[in-house]
């Protein structure tokens, strides 16, 4: 819904990036201080009761429900969280991957039940964020779901939860030192669905979490002479896994953050016992920093690391996830990247931005030295739809040395 709609067939980026991006709020605790938990209000957003809260005028008028009392600027935050409206996203895919196409998703804000004694502590817990969506693109590529997190305990407790359908078109392309970069032409057809349970380490910023991810897929290739690219078990169909996660998060805000850290390690294994049809496992580890600089600037910074081992089907290999970079194009046992993003808040409504990332993809046929670097640049707009929640969209637009893309943004890019 919000970063690189190329990545179609796996529709969390499609319908629960938006969602999914909740499942870890911060905390922030030390000496008698309240805990704070999420803090998804607006700086300028009274602690005890916003404009969302307030209660409605009769009288109101349907069209001023979506405007913010305290500014009169278009707002959606009565709309989501009194109204229990629904927040559209148009789907605009633009990525070379799979072609231009578009579609609709319809995300749903609620705000949990908190305790008294959560709400006497100053305690904000995320809201729960639900939906369904669907696409479809020029080349044939279409898929639909739903999915949504949800918080429990004054938010000791999370549940993340999606699944879906789809038939994806894509594009897998070989790497080697002497030989040239060919590009194999597959299709993807089945279903999809993810589970994740979450719980807060006392009062901490801290969380474990535990996940069951499952995936059965069949994988075509459209040139059956491709197949001696590949051996039997990179067309296994049936991947399901356990995993294990830890994860550290001060950020001010889930949705749209201005300082704080984030940190995630996960780990996942595939293998026949759980319902896999071949042995394998991935990881990932990243790190987003958000830092104020100056009074209406702020740098966010991200590094991350995917890997995979065993016996990987080929379209689960990890691939170089920038901005401007087509899904697929650079894949391999590891990827690495580094990103840096500008924002600049021209108005307490409108902000800019500027980013640029680099990455490598390295493992079967090249180690890190001999993989080439890939860079992206691009530039944006961010317009603050919903002050209660803090979450801002806009529009990207970014490149590379091979491809272009624009990017609808629901929140934060980076999930």
């Amino acid at each position: 819904m919000t970063r690189k709609y190329s990545v179609a067939w796996w529709f969390p980026v499609l319908l629960a990036s938006a969602s999914l991006q909740a499942q870890v709020a911060p905390v922030q605790a030390g000496g008698s201080a309240p805990v704070n938990r999420a803090p998804l209000l607006a700086q300028s957003a009274p602690a005890a009761q916003t404009p969302a809260d307030a209660p409605v005028d009769p009288d109101t008028s349907w069209w001023d429900r979506f405007k913010d009392p305290k500014d009169g600027d278009i707002d959606m935050s009565r709309w989501l969280l009194q109204h229990k409206g629904a927040l559209l996203v148009p789907i605009i895919i633009t990525e070379p991957a799979v072609g231009t196409g578009g579609g609709l998703a319809a995300m749903f804000f609620r705000r949990p039940k908190q305790s008294e004694e959560s709400k006497e502590r100053g305690d904000r817990i995320p809201p729960d964020i639900y939906g369904l969506g669907g696409f479809k693109t020029e080349n044939g590529t279409y898929g639909y779901g739903l999915g949504g997190t949800f918080h429990f305990k004054d938010d000791t407790w999370r549940y993340a939860a999606l699944v879906g359908k789809a038939s994806v078109n894509l594009d897998f392309y070989t790497q080697g030192l002497l030989q040239e970069s060919r590009k194999i032409g597959y299709n993807l057809d089945g279903l999809f669905a993810y589970q994740q349970v979450s719980r807060r380490l006392g009062h901490s910023d801290w969380f474990v979490s535990g996940r069951w991810i499952y995936m059965d897929l069949d994988s075509r290739l459209n040139l059956q002479s491709d197949q001696q690219y590949f051996q039997p078990k990179d067309f296994a169909s049936r991947a399901s896994g356990l995993g294990l996660g830890l994860s550290y998060d001060s950020r001010d805000n889930t949705l749209t953050p201005s300082r704080g850290w984030l940190w995630r390690l996960e780990g996942t294994s595939y293998a026949p016992a759980f319902g896999s049809d071949n042995t394998f496992q991935t990881y990932r580890t990243h790190v987003y920093g958000y830092l104020p600089i100056a009074e209406s600037w702020v740098l966010g910074l991200r590094a991350d690391v995917r890997s995979a081992r065993g016996d990987t089907p080929f379209y689960q290999l990890p691939s170089i996830d920038l901005r401007g970079i087509s899904y697929g194009r650079y894949q391999d046992e590891n990827v690495g990247m580094v990103e840096a993003e500008l924002r600049w808040n021209l108005t307490p409504r409108w902000a800019l931005l500027g980013f640029g990332g680099a990455g490598k993809a390295w493992g079967r046929r090249l180690d890190f030295g001999d993989a080439s670097t890939h860079t992206t640049e691009g530039v944006g707009f961010r317009y603050l739809i919903a002050r209660a929640l803090g979450m801002y969209v806009g529009i990207d637009w970014a490149r590379s040395e091979d491809d272009h893309a624009f990017y609808i943004q629901v929140g934060s890019a980076w999930r």
